[in-house]
């Protein structure tokens, strides 16, 4: 990932949008109208609003920007492999129409021989190259070939694990006297740091504000809808970056996730590093499928992975939490660090402040500036 390119910095949904693989410009560069918002595109389908759509008819139109950084991920490359800059919805490159073909391949495929489910997608055979390896690969040690996982343990139950991590941050008591939270560090990206501060009110509001050499970006969820704002402009969340940071802006994690996610279900224990961890995964109503890492020894929760439908196939976006410190009778994470397919980045928290009386207009999204 290269910092210079990166044009929003939305940490509050753990999200990079770069405007180098299908960024904030994205939309445009589908041949669509520029600055279309996330509700003008609400309701309809691709070939409503872009031009040439030739293979995903079906498919919404707000969900095609990230259709493309899936298949973008998936192949390890950036829109200019397959687009003509400024003019995307030209068949001038071969990449392109070999795109179509492939992915009428993969949909053929989930249809006749996985009962139209989709289990095929882009990444089952690209992996992050452009073409796939057909070739096993030659062992690189003495021995034989390490084998993945195949536990057969099964984590507890959700409802203990989370009593769990309550018990473990400071107890139900002390968890529901803290109602308001700011925090102030710096967003670390390589040798780069950018002061950030991040606002946070009970049950579900959010904003997170950072300075970088373009400015201020803002990222946040005001209890009903996401918005992003820098550069001069504002604008909505498309809906699966709006459902990420819902899930970010729950307040406190240990005592609402599970009347949230309301089919919790406990699965196979994973190795983290040096860590052992219980896992839970979790849907809900309005909420991406998420997975839950605690440690098996103090409880904390370690990770946290959610998966975006993207129509395509599951974004995936891992948020890992640790430096775990005391703060007003409660534990809480003073480092994270957010990664997904086209970027990852960490936030270091400096000082924390609870309890301090925050408006509601602070996470409100501000009227789009005007036009020059």
């Amino acid at each position: 990932m290269n910092p210079r390119k990166s044009s929003w910095f939305c940490t509050g949904s753990a999200l990079i949008i770069l405007t180098a693989a299908c960024g904030s410009n994205a939309v445009h560069a589908q041949g669509g109208p520029p600055q279309m918002t996330p509700a003008a595109l609400a309701g309809k389908k691709a070939p409503e609003v872009f031009k040439n759509i030739q293979v995903l008819k079906d498919l919404d139109a707000d969900q095609l920007q990230s259709s493309m950084q899936f298949i973008a991920a998936s192949l390890g490359v950036e829109c200019s492999h397959c687009h003509v800059q400024h003019a995307n919805d030209k068949d001038d490159k071969p990449a392109k129409v070999k795109a179509r073909a492939m992915m009428r391949m993969t949909f053929e495929l989930n249809k006749t021989s996985f009962e139209g489910k989709r289990i095929v997608t882009c990444n089952t055979c690209h992996q992050g190259a452009v073409h796939p390896h057909g070739t096993p690969a030659v062992l690189e040690k003495d021995g034989e070939r390490d084998e993945p996982p195949h536990g057969s343990a099964t984590s507890p139950a959700a409802d203990q694990l989370f009593a769990k991590y309550a018990l473990a941050a400071g107890g139900t008591a002390a968890l529901e006297k803290i109602t308001t939270r700011i925090e102030k560090g710096n967003v670390l990206i390589g040798e780069m740091r950018m002061p950030i501060e991040i606002y946070a009110k009970s049950p579900n509001k959010r904003v997170s504000i950072s300075e970088g050499e373009h400015g201020q970006s803002m990222t946040a969820f005001d209890g009903a809808s996401g918005w992003l704002g820098g550069g001069g402009m504002v604008r909505d969340m498309y809906p699966a970056d709006a459902r990420s940071a819902m899930v970010d802006a729950i307040f406190d994690l240990p005592l609402e996730a599970p009347k949230i996610f309301t089919e919790l279900r406990p699965e196979t224990p994973e190795r983290v590093g040096d860590r052992e961890m219980y896992v839970v995964s979790g849907r809900g109503p309005g909420v991406p499928l998420t997975r839950f890492y605690f440690d098996e020894q103090n409880g904390l929760l370690m990770r946290l992975e959610r998966y975006n439908d993207v129509g395509l196939g599951l974004m995936p976006v891992r948020v890992d939490f640790a430096d775990y410190r005391e703060a007003d009778g409660i534990k809480i994470p003073f480092h994270w660090t957010l990664s997904r397919p086209t970027g990852r980045f960490s936030i270091q928290i400096e000082s924390v402040q609870q309890n301090l009386p925050i408006e509601d207009t602070k996470f409100a999204r501000p009227s789009a500036p005007a036009a020059p």
